[in-house]
């Protein structure tokens, strides 16, 4: 099953993905791009065992199906950890299409030099987004392989601020961002409502104890739980993928609940 077939996205239409995952890309630069989390998961939720191993927990038709969602982005994103602990390459092998811009979140710039998303030909298709505690040292090592060192604001945390990570993207052009991990990155995103949509692969496998795939967000009452929208439900070999768009409840002063809030359907805003 390819992602055209999943999704009706149609490859001769270039406008075809900002479409479906940004219905604002009509509005003027700069907009938030839509952005779509994608990740494997256990049967119990798990990303990875305690010891961090997730290669690899798909079967091999769902990582053609992710390769195919990579092609039909322009931009992919993890954070530092994921980078460092499974060395992604971040690229499109297993489908037809461009490679997707190569985003890691790293406040820090811990990333080593040697990772795949900087060897070879790597480096110049790659963004590090930083904050102002990366070593300049570090900053002209990366920049030197031909990688692109971008200084975000921190929040409150002392981390990437997301929204604005993803306004300075939307201001470079990038209309759509898939979002591969880890589960921090794809906490922080759901927390803060900054995504649109989740493509979720549910393999047959059980973990027990291991990284959770969505940490706390803080619901205390089903009623404030986020939520599903067109959803899809398709097997893809011995695993099933889940495809959805995101509704956030919208909670009032008091903590009263005024409806949900339809991520897809708010104006693209420049966060």
């Amino acid at each position: 099953m390819s992602w055209e077939e999943f999704r009706g996205f149609r490859e001769e239409d270039p406008g075809g993905v900002r479409e479906e995952l940004s219905p604002q890309s009509h509005k003027p630069w700069p907009f938030r791009p839509r952005v779509t989390v994608s990740y494997a998961q256990t049967l119990d939720g798990r990303l990875a065992t305690a010891g961090g191993s997730s290669q690899w927990i798909s079967a091999g038709e769902s990582l053609r199906f992710t390769h195919e969602l990579r092609a039909a982005h322009d931009a992919i994103l993890v954070g530092a950890g994921t980078a460092c602990r499974d060395d992604p390459k971040l690229t499109v092998r297993h489908a037809a299409g461009a490679d997707p811009l190569r985003v890691v979140v790293d406040s820090g710039l811990r990333i080593p030099p040697d990772a795949a998303v900087l060897s070879g030909e790597a480096a110049p298709g790659t963004l590090l987004a930083v904050t102002g505690k990366a070593p300049e040292e570090r900053r002209r090592r990366v920049r030197d392989l031909g990688a692109e060192v971008v200084e975000v604001a921190e929040d409150r945390s002392g981390r990437i601020e997301l929204s604005a990570l993803l306004a300075e993207l939307g201001r470079r052009g990038v209309g759509s961002v898939m979002v591969e991990g880890g589960a921090e990155i794809i906490t922080c995103l759901l927390a803060e409502r900054l995504a649109d949509r989740l493509v979720v692969c549910v393999a047959p496998k059980i973990l027990g104890s291991g990284i959770e795939a969505v940490g706390e967000l803080g619901v205390r009452s089903l009623d404030h739980s986020l939520e599903l929208a067109d959803v899809a439900v398709t097997r893809c070999g011995v695993d099933l993928l889940l495809d959805g768009r995101l509704v956030y409840p919208e909670t009032g002063p008091g903590g009263h609940e005024n409806g949900p809030r339809d991520a897809s359907r708010e104006d693209a805003r420049g966060v």
